[in-house]
């Protein structure tokens, strides 16, 4: 038994370490690995590579050719049993004579959840299901958010000062963090959906928001908030090098160009998220300002926190966040990571 348990982590682990390769370019479908042996020989694998494209299940049981008939396999998250862009996983499995399915999740989807695995048993096969279920729920947090909590994933990335300045006394913040930390917030940029800033960050920086320095299929969703509605004439997000949303409370002074979407909310945070969910959204990064981070914060709408921090004093400048709290009232994190990038220091933090 304990040989067995070893021989499906070893295995699973595998499919996630194969499900990895797909990150940046499956969503808003989930990363997905698969692995098919025979006794301890694997003679398949695949994953998902990109949104649209065969399945990991497919791929694995096309790589093992006709070694399939009896074989185990081995996928990180439950197969689907329905037609969508791809015709559903559960009769490939079933057609390919699988005889034992080891599954690391079920699928919080609720076109799936649970029944594929229903599906897959009716047939006849041999299903076991929470085998490194924590690790592929991890893998899979975006999804799993959109799905269970209804709303995209929600990151906050910030560069700061050693002494939390995110920008000087005039304002300024370019450049607070080095090139290499900068190279990375590209990267965090190409795994999400869309990209999230206020109005007084656009008009201050003219950020572009687009995935540069690092091989990306897409661009996000450039998404700016505005309660005034007063925005500037002439600004980089408003280009046609990524697609555009501008969510606002009161009417817009300006007329922007008819590439860039305008949407009339309330100002609620949950509203706008509940808004990137109806556009298949599943997750966001909020990049700035002070006054979105604090909103965000103070409603709990987030999963994930990239602090970056340079080996800077500022002593006068600007805060990440307004307002403030007490010593024995601070919002607790926990920290997931620390990385050195270059001259700086990734924190990588989530809510406890």
């Amino acid at each position: 038994m304990q040989e067995r348990l070893q021989a499906e982590e070893r295995f699973m682990r595998l499919a996630l370490e194969l499900a990895e390769l797909g990150r940046g370019f499956t969503s808003p479908n989930p990363l997905v690995g698969a692995v098919i042996t025979r006794g301890d020989r694997i003679v398949g694998v695949g994953y998902h590579r990109r949104y649209g494209e065969k399945h990991a299940e497919v791929r694995a049981i096309e790589d093992a050719g006709g070694a399939t008939r009896g074989a185990t396999m081995y996928v990180t998250l439950e197969p689907h049993p329905f037609h969508g862009h791809q015709p559903p996983c559960t009769e490939a499995v079933i057609s390919a004579g699988i005889r034992r399915v080891v599954i690391g999740a079920l699928d919080p989807n609720p076109r799936v959840r649970g029944r594929g695995v229903k599906r897959l048993k009716e047939a006849g096969l041999d299903v076991v299901v929470g085998v490194l279920e924590e690790e592929v729920r991890e893998q899979n947090e975006v999804f799993f958010t959109f799905h269970e909590k209804g709303r995209p994933f929600v990151v906050l990335k910030l560069a700061q000062t050693l002494d939390g300045r995110i920008g000087d006394r005039l304002g300024n913040s370019k450049w607070i963090t080095s090139e290499e930390a900068r190279r990375r917030v590209h990267l965090l940029r190409s795994y999400y959906d869309a990209v999230l800033i206020g109005a007084g960050t656009l008009r201050k920086d003219d950020p572009l928001l687009t995935v540069r320095h690092v091989y990306t299929e897409r661009q996000p969703l450039r998404v700016v908030l505005t309660r005034s509605g007063r925005l500037p004439p002439v600004r980089r997000v408003y280009n046609t090098d990524a697609p555009t949303l501008v969510l606002h409370v009161n009417p817009l002074n300006v007329t922007l160009p008819e590439n860039v979407k305008r949407v009339r909310f309330s100002g609620d945070l949950e509203e706008a998220l509940g808004i990137l969910r109806d556009m298949s959204i599943t997750s966001v990064m909020v990049e700035g300002g002070g006054e979105v981070f604090t909103r965000f914060l103070k409603a709990g709408l987030f999963d994930r926190v990239y602090a970056f921090v340079a080996p800077k004093l500022l002593g006068e400048g600007v805060p990440p966040f307004l307002g403030g709290l007490e010593v024995d009232s601070a919002l607790r994190l926990k920290v997931k990571g620390v990385e050195i990038l270059g001259e700086d220091v990734l924190i990588t933090l989530k809510p406890p």
